[in-house]
């Protein structure tokens, strides 16, 4: 008998009918106290050799509906191997997916999960590098840890670096990217991470959104809200999360600040920029290019040309982390995203855009921060990677 449960961390569904295993009927389920529903993630059973085809019947009603278009869902039997299925269409609203398991447990899902429990595994394992600081800021609304890495030590003049990561839990490539980012920052013998270590204290977020991500929502906290829009004027209630780290931004200062996301619709790694904020200056302008420049250097994934257009958040553009930042520090301050379907500039068939390949961009970040840091900042690297080779 085939059998649907999404009863476990992320899961997510709402099954209509399994009476026939060639026309699964089901809808996405909504955030626990929002409208927004594009997530998905449950487990089949019992259905080894059979022909699938799973119906989403409200798939025109989703956050982005027009990213379902070229998309291909994601399947896995171990839950560490992914793979897209390439029998998923979207057609008269539905999005359908036909696909014969090899095996009676599978796992479906909108995009490569990133678990809770990766999380906690993700900040025990940095903590146990001499490097880090790992710190507590308070809690969520359902009173999960709010986790703050902090890599390199708060001596005068080395610049502070923010970075966070799944503020809208769906996007769980963000998470992925920091794990790439937080393990190569912390390989001893990695010279560029050796230099950035000695000439910066980075401050990241690897999960700001613990509640949604545990519940399977798309884009909102506990209490139904969408943190990325809390910047202005965060609850301490509603949106405990962004007052807390935006609180300890404001004690630390910032000189460089990453909002890592993913985009439901386009088909490419981009970065959403500064350029409408209020204070946005020349000065400002020059240093966000030479940002880009590095990272366009870096990371062959990473491109300028297509992106976001502009007005894009009209009224809303300062509720937005690195908009708010932005104007408030008047520094570098960029949206990264990251796409759910594949990255049309280098595609892979296989697995499309996912995990592993979010952590190599992770990776690669290291080299734009550090010729940021470099260009702005002017320590005694000799002394301060010698104190560190010495602790």
């Amino acid at each position: 008998m085939v059998k649907i449960t999404s009863a476990f961390d992320s899961g997510a569904i709402e099954v209509l009918s399994l009476d026939d295993p060639a026309n699964i009927r089901l809808r996405l389920r909504k955030d626990n106290a929002a409208d927004f529903h594009q997530w998905f993630h449950f487990r089949l059973t019992g259905a080894a050799g059979l022909p699938l085809r799973m119906v989403f019947e409200n798939a025109a009603t989703a956050a982005y509906a027009d990213g379902w278009h070229g998309y291909r869902c994601v399947a896995s039997y171990d839950r560490q191997n992914w793979f897209r299925i390439e029998g998923t269409r979207y057609h008269d609203g539905q999005l359908v997916v036909e696909h014969v398991p090899e095996r009676d447990s599978v796992f479906y899902a909108y995009f490569e999960p990133y678990s809770h429990e990766r999380h906690l595994d993700l900040v025990a394992r940095a903590e146990r590098s001499p490097q880090v600081r790992l710190r507590n800021l308070g809690l969520t609304v359902e009173g999960r840890d709010l986790d703050l890495v902090t890599v390199g030590g708060d001596a005068p003049g080395r610049m502070p670096v923010w970075i966070i990561a799944r503020q809208h839990p769906g996007e769980t490539m963000a998470e992925w990217f920091v794990e790439g980012l937080l393990e190569r920052l912390l390989d001893p013998a990695d010279p560029v991470a050796r230099k950035l270590r000695a000439q910066a204290v980075l401050h990241i977020v690897p999960n700001m959104n613990p509640d949604g991500a545990v519940r399977g929502n798309l884009r909102t906290n506990a209490a139904g809200r969408n943190l990325n829009r809390e910047w202005r004027a965060p609850d301490p209630v509603a949106s405990p999360e962004v007052f807390l780290v935006r609180a300890e931004m404001e004690r630390t200062g910032c000189g460089l600040f990453l909002d890592i996301h993913g985009d439901e619709t386009l088909p490419y790694v981009f970065f959403s920029t500064a350029e409408e904020v209020p204070s946005f200056t020349a000065a400002a302008a020059a240093a966000q290019a030479r940002f880009i420049e590095a990272f366009l250097a870096a990371s062959p994934d990473f491109q300028t040309t297509e992106g976001y257009k502009p007005g894009r958040f009209g009224e809303e553009l300062l509720t937005l982390a690195s908009k708010w930042v932005a104007n408030h520090f008047g520094c570098v301050s960029l949206t990264l995203e990251m796409p759910f379907k594949d990255n049309a500039l280098l595609p892979d068939e296989a697995v499309g855009w996912n995990g592993a390949r979010s952590k190599r961009l992770g990776a690669a970040m290291l080299d734009p921060i550090l010729r940021h840091v470099a260009t702005c900042s002017q320590p005694t690297l000799d002394s301060a990677i010698l104190q560190e080779t010495n602790t």
